[in-house]
């Protein structure tokens, strides 16, 4: 089943950019998903057994602090 999805001209552009010869825009957006998982994937895990959590935790308390309240 197909869909249908409203997209600027610039996305087009640049997702025509990024099409090859023989792909299709189905092809160069499922491409870019997939490699966009791929990426999410190396990195999962990379912080185990260390700290770098706590202290991302730790700066993006002090950024929110730093800008006030909402």
């Amino acid at each position: 089943m197909s869909k249908s999805i409203r997209i600027t001209e610039e996305t087009h552009a640049v997702l025509a950019a990024l099409k090859g010869d023989d792909e299709t825009f189905d092809d160069v957006l499922s491409r870019l998903i997939e490699d966009r998982r791929d990426t999410v994937r190396e990195g999962a895990g990379l912080w185990e057994g260390t700290d770098a959590a706590e202290g991302a935790r730790r700066a993006r308390k002090e950024m929110k602090r730093g800008v006030g309240p909402r």
